[in-house]
């Protein structure tokens, strides 16, 4: 008997599938009669029994193993380290998406024809789930089950999964509007999302595998698909509450779930939300007070003097995870702007390896006020309003500019130009902008830069080489495994940031406990 949530084989007799623990009745989905595993019809109603989580009937629906669409570079890291995996107990988030009712639209197609639809909607789906390092690990007819953090560990797996999950949302309703344009298909989707610890099991060489799940971690996430409205992704509170912040979400109430004897709280997943890094989380908060760091708010407050002079610098600030590099610079950002000095600022993120230019493009996005709310429209009359504001001239970098954004102008196209050649004219209207509006000074913010993919790495030694010579101070932070060749240049100078010492960690201690007598000792 096939699993219809995670396509674990199980024993015939079986009442709850052994891979995810989900119920295994067959009640027929057309009048829910109880019918006996295997059943192709039922034997009250007559109906076909081929069910919307299931494989279609015959090869209408394209067969594949999760090795077909898994990036090499990804696969050759699993298979290497299979061995060290299984057996592993592993925090994990599992998405499963589908087609709502993918029987009823294949049944005027031909074979092929859907084979066709499928074919791409699968190569969607990989798409997204690998953009944010997670990976396919069943193909259920017409939808998948992914996984994030296994069996490559990410400690933001729950974020990953969520952001996939909109990334996905976007590119599949674009593709619903193809499919309804040029072959009158309603194809509706729906995801869900449940994150908690499984047990990894047999890797195989396509890459499948097996788990064991604690508390039907697969099933309630397959559980959560089914609920879904089509067009929507549901969460379970258990990753609602590593993502809250994060993401927008919307409490729908709890649910009766089939296998599950308590009813179960549910999240709509509706949109990205105010947080983007585990400081902003810090923050939102409350922050600690701030200790120490006197030498290093002197060194970066003398490269800001040095740049409003003239004498451009970059400064680097490195140091493992967790010593404060972001609380430093939040501090340091602070006091520029309650003096008046302009601040843009930007952050590599732990899936942004694979999303081009992210914190160029939010820099660039800040500096001229686009935000989420913009249409195209909008978006281009803000850049074009500020650029011609400042120089006429720049009138001829509108199209460039545009493109750059992603809001292209249909009757301004780029100019075809090789991608080195863009960088430069990128980088130079970007220095050219930002000196002209602040003669007196200002600070570029990009931190974990350890981070970012290598088009932005490329951005930022380009920026590096220009802001020589300006009013300009570039400052970045990045964990101690980051190089590049960038840090050679005599404007550059490197901060290695130090874990506090007992001095600062006591005072900070002391803040925090107060000096109420119950608490004597405790610092010790």
């Amino acid at each position: 008997m096939i699993c219809p949530a995670c396509r674990h084989e199980n024993p015939e007799a079986s009442k709850f599938c052994l891979g995810c623990g989900a119920g295994l009745e067959l009640h027929c989905r057309h009048c829910e009669a109880e019918l006996p595993a295997g059943s192709s019809f039922c034997n009250q109603c007559g109906g076909a029994q081929a069910d919307d989580t299931q494989a279609a009937a015959g090869d209408s629906a394209p067969e594949h193993s999760p090795h077909d669409y898994t990036p090499k570079h990804i696969a050759d890291k699993i298979l290497s380290q299979k061995s060290a995996m299984e057996g592993e107990r592993k925090q994990v988030s599992v998405l499963f998406a589908d087609v709502k009712s993918s029987l009823d639209l294949q049944q005027d197609l031909d074979p092929e024809e859907w084979h066709g639809i499928m074919d791409r909607f699968f190569q969607i789906l990989a798409d997204s789930i690998h953009r944010f390092e997670g990976t396919v690990n069943q193909y259920t007819g017409d939808g998948i089950m992914a996984l994030f953090g296994a069996p490559i560990a990410h400690e933001d797996h729950a974020q990953r999964a969520c952001y996939a999950a909109l990334h996905l949302s976007d590119a599949l309703r674009e593709y619903a509007r193809e499919l309804r344009r040029e072959r009158g298909l309603d194809f509706l989707t729906r995801m869900g999302i449940n994150s908690g610890e499984v047990v990894v099991g047999r890797i195989g060489d396509d890459l499948r595998m097996d788990y064991t799940a604690q508390g039907q971690i697969v099933g309630l996430a397959a559980r959560m698909e089914s609920l879904a409205e089509p067009g929507t992704i549901y969460l379970t509170a258990a990753t609602a509450e590593r993502v809250k912040g994060f993401f927008e979400l919307e409490d729908l109430g709890e649910f009766k779930v089939k296998g599950i004897t308590d009813p179960v709280p549910v999240f709509e997943l509706a949109g990205v939300g105010a947080l983007r890094t585990r400081f902003d989380a810090s923050r939102s908060r409350g922050l600690t007070h701030f200790v120490g760091r006197t030498s290093e708010i002197g060194l970066l407050e003398s490269a800001l003097e040095a740049a409003k002079r003239g004498k451009g610098r970059a400064v680097g600030i490195v140091a493992n995870a967790g010593v404060g590099k972001s609380r430093l610079c939040f501090e340091f950002t602070e006091h520029c702007r309650a003096t008046g000095v302009a601040v843009l600022q930007a952050s590599g993120v732990a899936h942004g390896k694979n999303i081009p230019l992210l914190p160029i493009l939010e820099i660039f996005r800040a500096y001229f006020g686009i935000d989420d709310r913009d249409d195209p429209q909008g978006a281009r009359e803000k850049v074009a309003g500020r650029l011609l504001l400042i120089d006429e001239d720049f009138r001829d970098f509108l199209p460039l500019v545009f493109d750059f954004l992603g809001i292209p102008d249909p009757d301004l196209p780029a100019p075809a130009i090789d991608a080195a050649g863009r960088q430069r004219r990128l980088v130079a209207i970007m220095r050219s902008l930002i000196e002209r509006g602040n003669p007196g000074g200002f600070v570029i913010l990009i931190e974990d830069l350890h981070w970012v993919d290598s088009a932005s790495d490329a951005f930022v030694a380009e920026y590096v080489d220009a802001i020589c010579g300006g009013p300009g101070l570039l400052v970045l932070n990045f964990r101690p495994e980051y190089r590049a060749d960038w840090m050679n240049k005599t404007w550059y100078q490197q901060l290695p940031l130090e874990p506090l010492g007992p001095d600062e960690i006591r005072e900070m201690l002391d803040h925090l406990l107060g000096n109420d007598p119950t608490v004597a000792g405790l610092a010790d």
